[in-house]
């Protein structure tokens, strides 16, 4: 028997009057979030749902969000959780592939109408039963969208004996961003997820009367969810909820709870030095650690917020197929700025080629990954599975390098290497190189077709606050600083760029 649910459970047990969630100027206990995640286990076996179903979540960072997902757990069924920014044709695709028999939705704000969409989502996937709506007023019992989360926990045990299920049992679906083709749901063992959130504890040392973490990374991406969430809840830390990120809120939110964990990606680190120095912002003090993931951080920025906060960010590394830790900068250890660390414990690491043969020495080669952490394959996708996975190794299509000490650093994805008249051209390392110049406070790095080279190379940038730099010049600079066939072409000056809902910059949307 092994359950995800125990982070929680024994949580509840130990600690029942501790702090689990703040959000705005609600602060619940543990025992409130085991209650309620043991009343939605009884909601859905009274409707029928069974060991092994599987049931979508569409909810940004609100309390519903842990109440629902442990409850499902508990139920032993799986949770498919769904990015709160699909469309409703896309919500119906995901609710189909996964086989999901009910969908629990967020009402939605007039910005982002999800209640609208969830439903209109529900109704086109025919063997989704049950649909029930997580409203945006807290206790309401009627929305316009269907059965209130409130009406239908009414009566509702508020015990509940959890599920026996097996580590191997499928514990949740998550589904990649699909860069090719359609997303496909990666299946996440009971055992994958709780060995990630363990071994995510074991990393960092807990302060001294508590942590607290600031939950701004979507708990619907594997990041936020078991860096978070999961780890969070395991520890007995409280977790701060924050459905969007805004940087001046979330320093607020640091320096009004104490916050001493924050996990976040680039462009969050980015937002909040840029406020800082734009706007003089307070800095919190109580942070003790940093952590980045998702995609690199530009080694400036890394630079800068340990001058800033005199706490250094620790990078790692993961995808939704690998739980998602697989490797970090791990405390105790020298980190290294701009590498991915060495493979978290219980996970091992190492460079093949395209026929899957093992690159010896620094590489560079395509990582592959092989442990506790690795999922069970894309669900109900046999084929796709098999490309990826070879004798228990996950092939990630991260290209990396490797030094002495074993660290290893991500040259690029696979599929954004640029190949200028034969050249292979690694956007990162030219995003590295712009960043440096005082002018530059963002770049993106994409390859557009060009007739006679293939791929020409295409820089956007957001510049600083006041600067005055022109494209010429900017070019003229990057002619210097970077080899004649890797510096870009054109430059774009922009005033924001295409992010996910999880804040990594889109670049296919560029290209």
């Amino acid at each position: 028997m092994l359950n995800l649910s125990i982070v929680l459970e024994d949580s509840a047990r130990n600690n029942p009057d501790g702090t689990a969630i703040v959000f705005g100027d609600m602060r619940l206990p543990y025992s409130m979030i085991d209650t309620v995640a043991n009343q939605v286990a009884n909601l859905l076996v009274s409707r029928g749902i069974r060991k092994g179903d599987k049931v979508a979540l569409a909810c940004p960072n609100l309390p519903y969000f842990p109440f629902v997902y442990y409850g499902i757990l508990k139920a032993g069924a799986t949770v498919v959780p769904l990015n709160v920014l699909l469309q409703s044709r896309e919500i119906a695709y995901h609710l189909d592939d996964s086989d999901a028999k009910a969908l629990f939705c967020f009402e939605g704000t007039p910005e982002l109408p999800l209640g609208e969409r969830g439903k209109a989502g529900f109704e086109a996937a025919e063997g989704c039963e049950h649909f029930f709506v997580l409203p945006a007023t807290p206790l309401a019992t009627e929305s316009e969208y269907g059965e209130s989360f409130w009406a239908a926990l009414g009566g509702m045990a508020a015990e509940f004996e959890t599920v026996q299920t097996a580590p191997d049992d499928t514990a949740v679906i998550l589904y990649t961003s699909g860069t090719t083709g359609q997303p496909k749901g990666a299946e996440l063992s009971h055992q994958n997820m709780l060995m990630n959130a363990i071994v995510s504890d074991r990393m960092f040392p807990a302060t001294e009367g508590g942590d607290v973490y600031l939950g701004v990374l979507p708990m619907f991406h594997s990041f936020g969810q078991t860096t978070v969430m999961n780890t969070g809840f395991l520890r007995g830390a409280t977790v701060v909820l924050m459905p969007r990120f805004e940087p001046g809120e979330a320093l607020e939110l640091m320096r009004r709870e104490g916050v001493t964990f924050f996990a976040g990606v680039p462009t969050m680190y980015w937002g909040m030095l840029t406020k800082i120095h734009a706007e003089g912002a307070e800095v919190p003090g109580t942070l003790r650690i940093a952590v980045a993931g998702g995609a690199s951080s530009p080694v400036e920025v890394l630079k800068d917020f340990e001058k800033t906060f005199g706490v250094g960010i620790l990078e790692g590394y993961g995808l939704s197929e690998t739980s998602p830790v697989a490797s970090f900068n791990q405390p105790g250890r020298p980190a290294k700025p701009g590498t991915i660390g060495t493979p978290i414990w219980g996970v091992e690491m190492k460079l093949v080629d395209g026929d899957w043969k093992t690159v010896e020495g620094e590489g560079p080669g395509e990582i592959a990954i092989r442990g506790h952490n690795v999922m069970k394959g894309y669900y109900g996708r046999p084929e796709a599975t098999a490309e990826v996975m070879h004798d228990g190794w996950f092939r990630t299509g991260d290209i990396a390098t490797r030094d002495a000490d074993g660290y290893y650093a991500i040259i690029d994805r696979a599929k954004d290497m640029i190949i200028r008249g034969g050249f292979n051209v690694y956007p990162r390392e030219l995003e590295e190189v712009l960043m440096t110049h005082e002018a530059v406070s963002l770049a993106a790095v994409v390859g557009v077709t060009h007739e006679s080279h293939g791929e020409e190379i295409k820089a956007y940038v957001i510049r600083t606050p006041g600067a005055t730099i022109t494209e010429d010049e900017l070019m003229a600079w990057c002619k210097q600083n970077m080899a004649a066939y890797k510096y870009p072409r054109i430059i774009e000056f922009r005033d924001a760029l295409p992010m996910t809902a999880t804040g990594k910059i889109l670049k296919r949307e560029l290209r």
